[in-house]
This record gives C-alpha cells, structure tokens and sequence, in this order.
C-alpha cells in the first residue's frame, strides 16, 4: 500500500477533471478579463461562469458572490469589511471561541483599532448556545461570526437558530463554511446567513481560489483597493485559472455530494470507534453527531502529538496536530481548551480527515499501525502508569 492521506481539511486532492478545467487559462485564454478586446472576453465569461456555479453550490444569488484568494481573505473580508461598514453605529463584534484564527485575529486587529470583541463559550463538545450568542449581542454590535464547522473537532453548529435569532437584533451574521462547503449541504437561504466564506481546496479544487457570499443589501467595505473588480468589493486582477478550477470543483461537488457522503461516513465511524475500541485513555474530540463526515480528532494521553504524526509518517499515514494554520505554533489547541479540555490533553490530540479517494483498507492499516505506536511512545513517557 502506499501513502495514506488524511489531512483532507487542509487540503484536498485537486481533481482531475478541475484541473484540465483550468488549463486552457494558463496558455490559450490568457487575457485579463478587464480588457475589452477579444483576449479579455473568454476569461471574463469563465469567470461570470464559474461565479454561477458557485453561487449554485450554496443556493445563492450570482451577483452575491466574490471571488478571493483563500478562506482566510473571505474571513478577513467578512469580519473587517462588516465591522467598518458599520461603525457609524458602533464598535462591537461578537464571535466564538473556536473560530478560525482567520476570525479570531481579525477581530482582535479591530480591537487595536477601538473595536470591541465578545467571545462566545462552548460546551465541552465545540457546540455554540444561540442563546448565549444572543446575549452577547448589544446595541452596539455590528458584525457576528460563528463558525459552521470546526476545521479541528468538526462540529457542526446550529447556525440557522443563531442566524435567526442574530436577525432579530438587525445584525449581520457571517458564518466560516470553509469546512462545509462542497462537503456537506449548505443553503444560505435555509441558514439564514448575510455573509459566507468558502474555499476550493476543501472539496477537491483548487489552492489560492475562495469566496465570499454577501446577501444583497449587506454592507462590508472594501479592504483592497484599486480598480473595480468584484463589483468593487475587491481590486486587482483576478486568478482566472484558479477561479475557473472553483466553479469545476463546485459543480462538481453538487453533483457528487451524496455519494462522496455515503462513502466518507462509513469510514468515519470505523476510524472512530476502532481507534477507541483498541487504545485505553483515547477521546474522541466534538460532537459524535452533529459532525463534519471526515472528522476524526483524537487526543491520547500520556504522549505527544507531533510525536504521533512523526510516528506514522514514517508509515506513509499522514494526518495532523489540528489546524494546519497552528501546526508550527507548537501551542495547544484553542479549540480544545475551549472545550474544556486541559493543555496536557490538547497537546496530545491528533486530526485525521478523510474524503471521497479513501477507503476502508486505508482505515484498517490505520488501525493496525496506531497502537504499537501509542505503546511504544507510552513506554518513554513519564507521564504513563499503565
């Protein structure tokens, strides 16, 4: 067998179908699609294609998507843009305490400029309270964000109650459907959000291609400025092959959504329970039911995380530590110290994300290679009594 991937939320396989999407706007159709001429006319129509096929995706308007570089541009734009528009009538933004540090970081960079931020709990499974989001909210407030998923435990929050309920203070929601989008359904007439993030490189497109749904009559200002592409809510030229491979990966992802949940969920469930079945003092992190269907995230005590993925990547079985954006930060999980879990504990966790291309045989040999693993890292722990 050869390598085993399961780091699937930080990035997915692009597909090959998606990639012979892009190709032609690298060499052939290569004009700027801001140019009038003939050399801008198939690029601006591909975009205003791939733009539909995304708005589609999340049961969306056409004209309410923008197109960006990534997920965490479409958070930065979401939490910043909502937060300026609205500063005639306050400076208060409210979020969760297990966002992306896309959002997170967005509004604590607000805080440095006079805004205030309120962070909302969770229980001891990731899950948010609407009520206490509602709570938070003051006359003040001008922006709210709560995640859709977790990009590490993968709960999936009641955001449709918390938009709603949002709503009736007359405050713009924004949600992080990084993880979601073109994984799971995602309508965003049945949530009942006014803005939305989304990224290709979570269902099989593309690196450096995102978006940003913005229901009409929602106001974020523009961060970048220059000329008026995206309608003027972002400048500069666009990343047409990029975007072309989004709207391939999103129509795609329409397509095959259910058979790639009815695939993913089995082994999702089989790495789970056999990961608790055969390792003593090993958690499963989130909420075992309302969860993203190739979340897996662990924590083993008594032994390091980075240790574990050093371990199994000598077996060819790559996974994560948690967020791909914290790896490197060698901290613990906020996510999980929000949940109540201690640092010795989030310290020791580790994130296996599946999709479509695995399969069950992948998830036995993981199950095969874990515990001799474990048992040998235990055996040099001071931390371990057996």
């Amino acid at each position: 067998m050869g390598d085993i991937y399961l780091d699937n939320a930080a990035a997915t396989r692009l597909k090959e179908s998606v990639f012979e999407a892009m190709k032609p706007y690298f060499t052939e159709h290569f004009g700027n699609p801001s140019s009038i001429h003939k050399y801008g006319s198939q690029p601006k129509q591909a975009l205003e294609e791939a733009r539909k096929k995304v708005a589609s995706l999340i049961g969306a308007e056409t004209n309410e998507i923008y197109f960006t570089s990534s997920g965490s541009e479409s958070n930065n734009l979401a939490l910043k843009g909502a937060a300026w528009a609205g500063r005639k009538k306050g400076r208060h933004i409210v979020v969760s305490a297990i966002e992306h540090q896309s959002v997170l970081h967005s509004a604590r960079a607000m805080e440095k400029l006079g805004w205030e931020m309120t962070v909302v709990p969770v229980d001891s499974n990731g899950i948010v309270d609407p009520g206490a989001v509602v709570d938070a909210v003051r006359d003040d407030t001008v922006v709210v964000s709560v995640t859709h998923a977790s990009n590490e435990i993968g709960s999936i929050e009641p955001i449709a109650d918390i938009a709603a309920a949002v709503k009736e203070k007359g405050v713009p929601f924004h949600t992080d459907a990084v993880q979601t989008a073109g994984v799971i359904p995602v309508d965003v007439k049945a949530l009942g959000v006014d803005i939305l993030s989304l990224a290709a490189s979570s269902f099989h497109g593309p690196k450096g291609a995102a978006a940003l749904y913005v229901r009409k009559g929602t106001r974020v200002f523009s961060l970048i400025d220059g000329g008026i592409q995206e309608r003027g809510r972002r400048a500069g030229t666009e990343n047409v092959p990029a975007v072309v491979g989004l709207g391939a990966a999103a129509e795609l992802a329409a397509k095959e959504m259910d058979s790639r949940i009815a695939h993913v969920m089995p082994l999702r469930d089989r790495l789970m329970t056999g990961l608790e079945e055969s390792i003593p003092k090993l958690y499963i992190n989130g909420d075992r039911k309302n969860r993203l269907t190739g979340n897996v995230h662990v924590s083993i005590e008594a032994i390091e995380g980075e240790a574990m993925l050093f371990s199994l990547g000598a077996k060819g079985i790559f996974a994560a530590s948690g967020s791909s954006c914290a790896d490197k930060a060698l901290k613990s999980s906020h996510v999980l110290l929000a949940c109540g879990v201690d640092h010795s504990l989030a310290n020791a966790s580790l994130l296996f994300t599946l999709s479509s291309e695995n399969t069950m045989e992948e998830v036995e040999a993981v199950l095969t290679a874990m515990p001799p693993i474990v048992e040998r890292l235990r055996s040099m722990s001071p931390l371990w009594n057996g």
